[in-house]
């Protein structure tokens, strides 16, 4: 189920706002600028489908997203307990970043945490199966998939060369909780 919780930025120990309902949490996102859908499967799919199928499944989604925003590629990015680079990866996305493309992702499976960092505030926002969530170009953030990834997410780019991101040097990010789960 997904969750989100507000932090003043000064203050990580407490937050000033949670909800598990979708509709509040998607107001609450989108008051701030940030997308965030629930998506249905076209099509069942069977456990550790491949990219194909996934894109398959999510088609009409994708192609209305890609007619609304312009986006032009589109990829699955999975990331297992089993992968060898699981530790590399979270430190580089745990670090707070901006990209100059919105950050559109997916989670077609498992799940992972955004955190944003908007206008003295941190939405700590849990996603999982389901959840489509976008964060604005130039939007503060992270993000943690946790100790023993499981995540899988179609990504959506303008930008033909993916992922780039542009850190912001600020160590905020070492001080909110991490994303803690027990392994799939």
């Amino acid at each position: 189920m997904s969750y989100l919780s507000v932090y003043d930025d000064k203050n990580p120990a407490s937050p000033v706002w949670e909800s598990r309902e979708f509709a509040a949490i998607a107001q609450k996102l989108g008051a701030a600028g940030v997308r965030f859908e629930q998506w249905k499967a076209a099509i069942d799919l069977p456990p550790h489908a491949d990219d194909a199928l996934i894109m398959k499944a999510y088609a009409a989604e994708i192609e209305r997203l890609k007619r609304e925003e312009g986006y032009k590629t589109v990829d699955v990015i999975r990331v297992m307990p089993d992968n060898p680079k699981r530790f590399e990866l979270r430190q580089k996305f745990l670090s707070e970043h901006t990209h100059v493309e919105d950050e559109v992702r997916f989670f077609v499976d498992g799940a992972g945490v955004f955190y944003l960092h908007i206008d003295g505030q941190v939405y700590m926002t849990l996603c999982e199966r389901g959840d489509l969530i976008g964060v604005p170009d130039g939007v503060p953030h992270w993000f943690d998939f946790g100790a023993t990834p499981h995540v899988a997410a179609i990504r959506l780019f303008t930008n033909a060369e993916g992922w780039v991101a542009q850190y912001t040097g600020d160590d905020i990010a070492d001080y909110f909780p991490k994303f803690e789960k027990e392994a799939a």
